[in-house]
């Protein structure tokens, strides 16, 4: 009947906000917010966000970069001479390498420039960021930078 109200369901007895475990909302086991275990967001476990990868802060420090990656111009770019920063998103493995990349900003034309960036990106290595002194994989943002001289 319209405007009337079910009873509270047993997982809402518990305090939690989903099918999941115990005062956690979605489908998780734990506090987290998600299909995760643990406190973390969305697949994370243990305070992670996404897939078990973490962000820095809280616990976990930030990887520390040892080498970069040289991006590389495209014949289209350099024709227009073009120029500007490209925001990667990647995840710093444990081993030190990147994976997972995403750009998050980019420069309008691209003329390929995007793909060249992530082909930098790919070449960075880091010591891998850490949480309770284990290396854990670490979300970080990379800027690319274009310039012609």
């Amino acid at each position: 009947m319209p405007g009337t109200v079910d009873a509270p369901s047993a997982t809402t007895a518990t305090g939690s906000l989903g099918a999941g475990g115990p005062d956690g909302a979605g489908t998780g086991l734990g506090s987290g917010d998600g299909p995760g275990t643990g406190p973390g967001l969305g697949d994370g476990r243990d305070g992670g966000t996404g897939g078990k990868v973490y962000q820095p802060g809280n616990g976990v420090t930030m990887p520390i970069e040892i080498r970069r990656g040289v991006p590389q111009y495209t014949p289209a770019a350099v024709r227009a001479r073009a120029q500007g920063a490209i925001l990667v998103e990647c995840v710093v493995q444990p081993s030190g390498t990147c994976t997972n990349f995403r750009v998050k900003r980019s420069i309008t034309p691209a003329f390929g420039l995007e793909e060249e960036a992530i082909k930098a990106a790919a070449q960075w290595r880091f010591i891998p960021g850490k949480r309770n002194g284990q290396p854990v994989p670490v979300l970080v943002t990379i800027e690319i930078v274009f310039a012609i001289r």
